[in-house]
């Protein structure tokens, strides 16, 4: 089933994120994926996040498709121009991928690059209306298309932002939902109390929202998500980490639970970020 087809009949979506490699090795990359086709609805492919220079993700997602598993592929505004960018969306739709998902990119200071250039010759809603254009059979310029893609679009969304900023998030989600975007992803949550505020401000049976649940590697993970990027681990939940004998059991178990409170919560799916551990996934989707 098509994750298109999940969301319109209601069904809990899984997905999982899939980072190509830095390097034309790909069969970790595959592997990782093949041993969880069949319970992963489609992969995310990355598009060099954190500005790290690595495989495309039209390349990834290419590979991936390939061996017959759906992908999800992200499009940068920070790394290419209008029709760059417009020619790798004809490029993947015609490679079978049908899912796509507009990011604006990091700053390249953040990455491995630190003299590149960003290009940001579009803004994302720009890239919204650019997919739109395409599946209308026109690009951007108004020149018609020799076949015209028709794709699932996805974004991204703060669902843990209160108060003003939880305001301007909601307003953004609805641009981006006037344009055509029909599924969001949103930031990592151990607590899905955290998106409370938001899910009380949207229909979630008719905005698809896909909380991330990241796997914990470590107690020191856990204290820096908590210390310094704004992702809430509770005392708790660190204390429980600080305890297991075997941490790793003890990180698919949280990953498990709070998988569970997102579907009981009403939210259209999960994405499973492995940061490194997608050898684990299996086990992973075993438990789940």
């Amino acid at each position: 089933m098509h994750l298109k087809n999940k969301f319109d009949t209601g069904k809990f979506a899984i997905l999982a994120e899939m980072l190509p490699p830095k390097g034309v090795n790909v069969s970790a990359m595959v592997n990782s994926a093949s041993r969880i086709r069949n319970a992963v609805d489609a992969f995310l492919v990355p598009e060099m996040g954190n500005a790290v220079m690595r495989m495309s993700s039209l390349g990834g997602a290419m590979i991936l498709q390939s061996k017959g598993l759906e992908t999800i592929m992200q499009v940068n505004c920070r790394d290419r121009n209008r029709i760059a960018l417009q020619a790798d969306l004809l490029a993947a739709y015609g490679c079978g991928i049908i899912n796509v998902m507009g990011v604006a990119g990091e700053d390249p200071s953040l990455g491995d690059h630190h003299q590149t250039k960003a290009v940001h010759d579009i803004d994302l809603m720009t890239l919204y209306k650019a997919i739109a254009d395409l599946q209308t059979g026109k690009d951007l310029a108004g020149n018609e298309l020799f076949g015209a893609p028709a794709f699932t679009v996805g974004g991204s969304v703060n669902a843990r932002a209160t108060g003003e900023e939880l305001d301007q998030a909601i307003g953004r989600l609805n641009e981006k939902m006037a344009t055509g975007v029909e599924f969001f992803i949103a930031p990592p949550v151990f607590d899905v109390s955290a998106f409370a505020a938001f899910a009380e401000k949207i229909d979630l049976a008719k905005t698809h929202v896909i909380p991330t649940v990241m796997l914990l590697k470590s107690v020191g993970m856990a204290r820096y998500l908590d210390r310094h990027l704004n992702i809430t681990v509770s005392q708790d939940l660190i204390k429980r980490m600080m305890r297991a004998p075997d941490k790793t059991t003890e990180s698919l178990a949280i990953a498990v639970e709070t998988t569970k409170a997102i579907k009981e919560a009403g939210f259209a799916g999960v994405l499973i970020s492995a940061m490194g551990w997608e050898d684990k996934l299996q086990k992973l989707m075993d438990m789940i």
